[in-house]
């Protein structure tokens, strides 16, 4: 099953310049959470954006660049394709960025795990849209803002709809 992950605003901002544009402690644990023992598949940007490579997580990086080198658990690729074949034997790989990998993915994914960050914000990376007619809504989780988080959001989970 492979899973999308991404926090997005409700205008499908995720990030600028190569950062998130907000801080929510609850969304990194749940991330945390969910992603741990498993391989995450991301692009070279969405790689170099994190801090160091997360620990008990399978970091799988692609690149267009033919001589990219990454310090770690990192396993180096140039495609989507080639990405999920390294990931073969994760139940549950992740897919957690950036904007043209969700994109690309949004084909081949089972499952998409957002959190829709209720605000609007400026960004030079986007969510691609959910198209209802291919993804059900199957859950949702609303969190406040309070003290350590400035926005509101909502956890929603969707899996791909059977085709008829």
């Amino acid at each position: 099953m492979i899973t999308i992950i991404a926090a997005a605003a409700e205008n499908n901002a995720l990030g600028k310049d190569n950062d998130l544009v907000w801080h929510l402690p609850d969304d990194f644990k749940r991330f945390k959470v969910l992603t741990s023992g498993h391989s995450i598949i991301m692009g070279r940007k969405t790689f170099e954006s994190l801090p160091k490579t997360l620990p008990n997580r399978t970091h799988i990086i692609i690149t267009r660049s033919q001589d990219y080198k990454a310090v770690g658990n990192c396993i180096i690729v140039h495609s989507l394709k080639t990405a999920l074949q390294a990931a073969q034997n994760d139940d549950q790989p992740f897919i957690i960025g950036g904007g043209e990998i969700y994109k690309q993915s949004m084909d081949i994914a089972d499952k998409i795990k957002l959190t829709r960050v209720h605000t609007q914000v400026e960004a030079d990376t986007y969510f691609p849209e959910i198209n209802p007619e291919q993804w059900e809504l199957i859950s949702q989780e609303y969190h406040p803002e309070d003290e350590r988080h400035k926005y509101a959001f909502t956890y929603l989970t969707y899996i791909r709809k059977k085709k008829a």
